[in-house]
This record gives structure tokens, C-alpha cells and sequence, in this order.
């Protein structure tokens, strides 16, 4: 049984290296991109520019982990106005669900909708559930000039939105 699991384990690390050297590094640049929101407007990170942006990608609309973690940035919200940060949120799912789970969860950041997978893989979250290939659970803070300061894989839903501000106000300190 020790075995399986030190060989899971090995198998583990090696697949979380091959989706981390498929991210964006650190230090560059975010890549670009123009998604539908949840009220269908185009949405574009360059929009952002001058404003922190915590991107984060997540599997699927209505899911136990993705309300929690969309719960609490909604709660958080407040806090991450204090620190000039915009919180937007990507998945493969519809600007249709993205609306139903705006409206039902009371969700008043933005939510866009990757549904061609273009930007979930261009930021290495991907991942596959059964046959379907879904958004990865993961996070990119980006400073107000375009560049990914922060990343984190397979975050925890129930405490991300913490980690994520106190991040935010370590990179803030050290960017006076």
C-alpha cells in the first residue's frame, strides 16, 4: 500500500509541474484577453490597467467549492476596494450560467465566460473531469501595470480569498 501511495505521490508532482510549466511565469506579463461577462458586455484585462486584478479561474457554476470560494470574495469585496483590486473570475461555463449564478449566489463582480477554453489554456488551468475539459482551480494576481506578481495552484476554496489579500498587501507594501 506504501508504495502505490509514493508512486501516486511521485505521479502527482509530475502532473503538477507539467501544468505549472504551461503557466504564465511570474514577472511577465499577463496575456491579454477580451471574454463575455455574465451581462454579456465584453470584458478585457487591459481594461484593468491601473487597478491590482486577482483572475481567478474555476471549474464549474453551483459547485459546493466554486460558491464557496465565489462567496467569499463577494464577502471580501469591501476589502479588496481598499486595495484598488478587482476580482474577476473565469470559467468554460456560459455567460447564461455565469448569469444564473450571479443572480443566485448575489455575485456583483464580474464572472467571464471562456466556452471556446482560449484563455484557460493560454494560463495553463486546464484540466479534465470524466471527458469534459474544464478550468483548473487556480489564481494570478496582477499588478496594476499588466504583470503577474503572484500565482496559486489548486487553491482551497474555503480560505483563498484571505490568502489572496494578504498577498495583496505584502506586494503593496513592497511596491512603495
Amino acid at each position: 500500500m506504501r508504495v502505490w501511495m509514493a508512486v501516486f505521490v511521485i505521479v502527482a508532482a509530475g502532473l503538477t509541474s507539467a501544468f505549472a510549466a504551461d503557466m504564465p511565469a511570474v514577472g511577465t506579463v499577463a496575456p491579454d484577453f477580451s471574454l463575455p461577462s455574465e451581462d454579456g458586455s465584453q470584458v478585457s484585462l487591459k481594461a484593468f490597467r491601473g487597478k491590482w486584478v486577482v483572475l481567478y479561474f474555476y471549474p464549474k457554476d453551483f459547485t459546493t467549492g466554486c460558491t464557496i470560494e465565489a462567496h467569499n470574495f463577494q464577502q471580501d469585496q469591501p476589502e479588496y476596494a481598499k486595495r484598488n483590486a478587482v476580482v474577476v473570475g473565469v470559467s468554460v461555463d456560459s455567460v447564461d450560467s455565469h448569469k444564473g449564478f450571479c443572480a443566485k449566489e448575489g455575485l456583483s463582480f464580474k464572472l467571464l465566460s471562456d466556452s471556446e477554453h482560449k484563455v484557460v489554456k493560454e494560463y495553463g488551468s486546464t484540466m479534465t473531469f470524466g471527458s469534459n475539459e474544464i478550468a483548473a482551480r487556480n489564481t494570478f494576481i496582477i499588478d496594476p501595470t499588466g504583470k503577474i506578481v503572484n500565482e496559486y495552484t489548486g487553491v482551497n476554496p474555503n480560505k483563498h480569498s484571505q490568502e489572496v489579500l494578504a498577498a495583496l498587501d505584502g506586494l503593496q507594501k513592497g511596491a512603495q
